[in-house]
């Protein structure tokens, strides 16, 4: 299939149409998805269990209704996703890993009554309390007891409906609510994205018109689904266009990926900097050296990590940008050697095809200006507390990101707006705070806030698990690299660890308050 032209007329199409559309051009049988428990299904397999389960969803859920899923990665998750748009529903997509009250508020906001779940998952991830919590006002649905209710007739139900998919399949708008996923909340609340089903599908397409995947390349994906870095790159991106997937249900697992990696010879990996470098680091041997290039998102990607992968395994790392309301790829690398590629280390690439871009000034911000996109992939809108839709001013989202774009279109992220601190007058990034501090200290993790001054306006306080960290090494180096001495944190907290999402990125909501509070703490001594 290779490299292909960005065609708009191929986004218009149903998710579940996108799935039949990929097991006509592959064929029925290809080999398509697995996962940890090592269950291989081919595009006919999956297509059937869609039915199967569907058939029996349908009888406990109402026509378009808003359902949640809350699964970890692997066939069960994927099933269960088209399962729903087999019968017209649209699946809620729900982050495990953020505690029983914001998963009620995003049930609350996206309308849903009934949750997916399975007793495996909560049992293997200790989600028992969660489970408790959540009963009450939502219906749970264990994905075990559904299946035990299928019986022979539902399975000949299912192969016959697999022959004829588009007879049995509830048909649907492109441009009705695909997905429902929530933000990271790596700086507040998390909101509700809604994307349509043509927005992940022109991603897709996007994505594979700007990147080149050999038709026998495997993927391999430890993301989790309720992001969208994980659903639409990880998961959707190589079953939509013909490339066989490996869902593995959770990327802290350091010692076991790279031997997963080596056993099912992946060759495109997709990770966050902060997983990557681990797995590099826990691999044994040459067991990474089966990868074509790794796709890295969410967070700056280190040269550390870049360096320790290219000399360890000769793996070139692309760094991508994106955001849950892009569905989520605004732009990203391509690798070297490909027609028109190149892989610039510092930015996350070039625009994907389709994309439009308005770069707006931000008082106060020099260096690079704030991006506003819009294209075939960004949403339709966020979910308001009502239950409507707070639909976009002539479909321009504005990502909150200051960027950089140069003349041959290589985007480089200087930093979100909320990520500027104004010190004495000038805006201070506090992106490149940390930079400075991964540059004294590369094998540790570091993350800067702002907090009120009396005398400055704001101060800038740095965390660090790094066990010498301190404001004099920071300012040796900055002195050294010419770096603006204002930019130097005046006061650096050490750490046991720095928090993090379940996706990786780091958790700037719970960085803040553990800055507030001991700060709070050495002013009261």
């Amino acid at each position: 299939m290779g490299q292909r032209s960005f065609d708009v007329a191929r986004t218009r199409i149903t998710l579940f149409d996108a799935l039949l559309r990929a097991r006509a051009e592959a064929g029925g049988k290809t080999r398509i998805l697995e996962d940890h428990d090592r269950n291989v299904l081919t595009y006919d397999d999956l297509v059937r269990a869609a039915f199967a389960l569907g058939g029996k969803l349908k009888a406990l859920t109402a026509p378009k209704e808003h359902v949640g899923v809350l699964l970890p990665s692997g066939v069960g998750a994927t099933v269960v996703f088209f399962a729903l748009h087999a019968i017209g529903r649209v699946p809620v997509m729900l982050n495990f890993t953020a505690g029983a009250a914001n998963i009620k508020g995003a049930c609350k906001a996206a309308g849903v009554k009934r949750i997916l779940t399975a007793h495996k998952f909560v049992e293997v991830g200790k989600l028992e309390s969660l489970i408790e919590d959540l009963k009450g006002g939502i219906a749970l649905t264990f994905l075990e007891e559904v299946r035990a209710k299928v019986h022979l007739g539902d399975k000949l139900g299912a192969l016959v409906k697999g022959f004829f998919p588009k007879s049995f399949r509830v048909g649907g708008n492109p441009d009705e609510p695909g997905v429902i996923l929530f933000t990271s909340g790596s700086f507040g609340a998390p909101k509700g994205a809604v994307l349509s089903h043509a927005n992940i599908v022109a991603n897709v397409e996007q994505v594979s018109a700007h990147v080149d995947f050999a038709p026998d390349w495997v993927f391999f994906n430890p993301l989790p689904m309720f992001h969208c870095y994980g659903l639409t790159g990880g998961t959707l991106l190589p079953l939509l266009i013909g490339r066989k997937v490996f869902l593995y249900p959770s990327p802290l697992h350091f010692k076991e990926i790279p031997q997963l990696i080596a056993e099912c010879g992946a060759n495109i990996l997709f990770a966050t900097d902060t997983f990557a470098h681990q797995y590099a680091r826990s691999a044994k041997g040459d067991s990474l050296k089966c990868l074509k290039f790794c796709v890295l998102g969410a967070e700056k990607v280190k040269p550390e990590t870049r360096e320790l992968f290219q000399r360890r395994f000769g793996v070139e790392l692309l760094e991508g940008y994106g955001a849950t309301e892009a569905s989520p790829v605004i732009a990203v690398n391509q690798p070297n050697g490909q027609p028109g590629g190149a892989n610039v280390h510092g930015t996350v690439g070039r625009l994907l095809p389709g994309m439009e871009v308005r770069l707006d000034d931000v008082p106060g911000i020099s260096e690079g200006k704030k991006l506003v996109v819009r294209g075939p992939n960004v949403m339709r809108g966020y979910l308001l507390a009502d239950g409507g839709l707070e639909e976009l001013e002539d479909g321009w989202h504005d990502t909150g990101d200051v960027v950089a774009i140069d003349d041959q279109g290589f985007v480089t992220i200087v930093g979100r707006v909320k990520r500027f601190a104004k010190i004495g007058g000038e805006m201070v990034s506090l992106n490149a705070v940390e930079g400075f501090a991964s540059a004294v200290w590369p094998e540790h993790r570091h993350a800067a806030v702002s907090l009120p001054d009396p005398r400055k306006g704001e101060r800038v306080v740095l965390l660090s698990d790094a066990p010498d960290a301190e404001p004099a090494k920071i300012l040796e180096w900055a002195q050294k690299n010419g770096a603006p001495e204002i930019a130097v944190p005046k006061k650096v907290l050490k750490v046991a660890e720095i928090p993090v999402l379940g996706t990786g990125k780091t958790d700037y909501v719970t960085v803040q308050k553990m800055a507030e509070d001991a700060l709070k703490l050495q002013d009261a001594a």
